[in-house]
């Protein structure tokens, strides 16, 4: 295992850089963040001088900030991509998550890349390329199972991230094109319309209805809090928190759930380092089911299993309160065990199975007064909790703090006192005074005065674990005398931990160059650019299709590929059914539509594979759209 590897690396989500400052005090050891743009989450994107603020906070505990660059590029923005990566590098960025090959071929600068997860890493062999092209860190497919992993690992140097909490694109990343064909609007360049999450009626080949007004491509929320350690096992060395659109409720959740997790791991497997510096202390009991979660999977880290499917809503229903056991005219009561609280969130599913939410205004036992009494809640439904404003109270206040480990020593000079700081990292700095030594009237006050007035650290990034007094004899010395010392011998070692702060090296393509597992690509790869087509001309691919979004593959072909099967899902998977007596060879894997509105889109499956494939091909309204247009930087916000 590369040494890169032991150093366990907790990776959070942030919307802006006030969110990727929480994400730091609360123990991420990284975020990632949308620049200005670019980012595979159009409506999450920041300024440089935003992301120069957020690095500056991340130094400090030597931790990192990556920004994603995701999309696949026009030719007309290639060279605001170059502009934005040069500057994004001058304000102190750690690394780019990228998913267009286009950058590489680019005077780009020495600054490591990771491949985004939007490059759809399935395969021992892409993993092994894009190692080997100056990938430092690869993010797997979140369908990828622990074998493969493994195999991954043995078979790369690079780092390997893995996506552990959140959301899941029904899609295999970057295999999606079902909201460009209908709307225009791209996944790859991060405006998906998420035609995944609404509600579809499913039809089989003969025309009967199996689901109506369903979320049939809404999946459960990731989650793999028990599989950390079969992961670190497995050679991953990155643990991903997904979520640059949630909010700071759930980033500080999730961050101190996970941060837990992984403490425990390094503090019994020897060998396994810590990313960055300091430890957080929390105000609050990290509970990741109290923030947003379409009730969680394990998805296919073990093979398939359970069903992924969050087929009832794509909103966050939370935790079952109970059942309605009495409904009054501006009250309703339940059978539960929680403590409620003024200003809960409650929802329940109502006749025609949609979730219908609440505020809570006033608790009274088991009665319930909502802000706005609803219409349909009868006795004997269920009730959830969405929001529980005691816990979320705890989050809206500042509920971490992330200290350093420090070491104090005082020693006597001949004319004064000179402290010494040393950290967790091995940083260290000293601050001297001239003072006259005054032997101290009462030895065992003045030596605990001393003690008292050096460990306030306060408000600083640092905690004091030893304090030593290496002293003649015990002084009489001023607090004032102390107090500044402190503080000054504080603000070196500060200034001395960002100036000794190293930026990670960028990879180093091998030569002669790679040669691309393929020599043909179709409009799966993701070309979109002339420099992406060197790349792969440079790297022994011979013919190449150009992206879905250049609109040239006209066809009905498929606009999503899934592992995510609805044969599966409704028991009618012909490799589940062998062997089944009297079931064996009559299930076979016919396709099925799916309907919503006037639209029917046509399943397909390819069982060899495990996968399912969603029709479509792209609408007229969408052909007539014009390009991306040079994407233009202003100093000020246009009036």
């Amino acid at each position: 295992m590369t040494q890169s590897r032991r150093h366990l690396e907790l990776l959070a989500p942030a919307r802006n850089a006030d969110y990727g400052i929480a994400a730091i005090n609360h123990g991420a050891d990284a975020v990632y963040i949308g620049g200005p743009a670019f980012g595979a989450r159009a409506k999450a994107e920041n300024s440089v001088e935003d992301i120069a603020r957020l690095v500056m906070h991340a130094h400090r505990y030597h931790a990192e900030v990556f920004v994603a660059f995701n999309t696949i590029f026009h030719d007309n923005e290639l060279e605001a991509a170059r502009q934005t990566a040069w500057q994004l590098y001058d304000a102190g960025v750690d690394a780019l998550i990228v998913q267009d090959m286009g950058l590489l071929q680019m005077d780009i600068p020495p600054i490591q890349l990771h491949a985004s997860t939007q490059t759809d890493i399935r395969t021992v062999d892409k993993a092994v390329f894009l190692d080997q092209v100056g990938f430092t860190q690869i993010v797997l497919a979140r369908e990828m199972d622990l074998n493969t992993i493994r195999q991954v690992a043995a078979a790369t140097q690079c780092n390997l991230e893995f996506f552990i909490h959140g959301a899941l694109c029904v899609a295999f990343s970057g295999q999606c094109y079902i909201s460009h064909a209908h709307t225009g609007r791209s996944a790859n360049r991060g405006e998906c319309s998420q035609e995944c999450r609404l509600p579809y009626t499913l039809e089989d080949s003969q025309g009967r209805i199996l689901a109506k007004d369903k979320h049939l491509l809404s999946m459960k929320d990731n989650d793999q809090s028990a599989n950390l350690r079969a992961l670190v096992d497995a050679g991953v060395s990155a643990f991903k928190i997904e979520g640059r659109y949630k909010d700071l409720a759930y980033v500080k959740n999730a961050t101190a759930h996970y941060r837990q997790l992984l403490d425990e791991i390094l503090e019994d497997t020897p060998g396994y380092y810590r990313a960055s510096s300091g430890r957080p202390i929390y105000s609050f009991t990290p509970q990741p089911e109290k923030t947003f979660n379409r009730s969680t999977t394990e998805y296919f880290v073990h093979g398939r299993g359970e069903d992924v499917g969050a087929f009832d809503t794509p909103k966050f229903s939370g935790e079952e309160i109970g059942r309605v056991t009495k409904v009054g005219k501006d009250y309703f009561e339940v059978e539960t065990s929680l403590e409620l609280h003024n200003g809960d969130g409650v929802c329940f599913f109502d006749v025609h199975k949609e979730l219908v939410g609440m505020r809570i205004n006033t608790v009274q036992g088991n009665r319930l007064y909502p802000n706005e009494m609803p219409q349909d809640i009868r006795r004997n439904m269920k009730v959830y909790r969405n929001r529980d404003q005691a816990f979320m109270r705890l989050l809206e206040k500042d509920s971490a703090v992330r200290k350093i480990a420090v070491e104090l020593v005082l020693q006597e000079t001949h004319d004064g006192f000179v402290l010494t700081v040393s950290d967790e990292d091995g940083f260290m700095a000293h601050a001297q005074c001239q003072a006259e030594k005054q032997p101290a009237q009462h030895q065992e006050k003045a030596e605990a005065s001393l003690r008292e007035n050096l460990g306030k650290l306060g408000n600083t990034d640092f905690a004091a674990t030893a304090i030593s007094l290496q002293l003649s004899q015990p002084w009489f010395v001023p607090a004032s005398t102390i107090n500044q010392l402190r503080r000054e011998v504080m603000e070196q070692l500060k200034a001395t931990r960002l100036i000794g702060y190293q930026r990670p090296q960028p990879g180093t393509p091998v030569e002669p160059p790679a040669q691309y597992p393929q020599d043909t690509l179709s409009y799966l790869s993701n070309v979109y650019n002339k420099q992406a087509r060197a790349f792969y001309e440079k790297h022994g691919v011979q013919a190449m299709a150009a992206a879905y979004e250049s609109n040239e593959e006209l066809g009905e072909v498929p606009v999503m590929i899934t592992k995510h099967c609805l044969r599966y899902s409704f028991a009618m998977c012909p490799k589940e059914a062998k062997g089944v007596i009297g079931v064996q060879g009559t299930i076979t894997a016919e396709p099925m539509t799916l309907i919503s509105g006037k639209d029917r889109i046509s399943l397909k499956f390819d069982c060899k594979r495990c996968e399912m494939h969603v029709m479509g091909k792209v609408r007229k309204n969408v052909l007539q759209m014009p390009p991306p247009q040079p994407v233009q930087f202003f100093a000020k916000r246009p009036a």
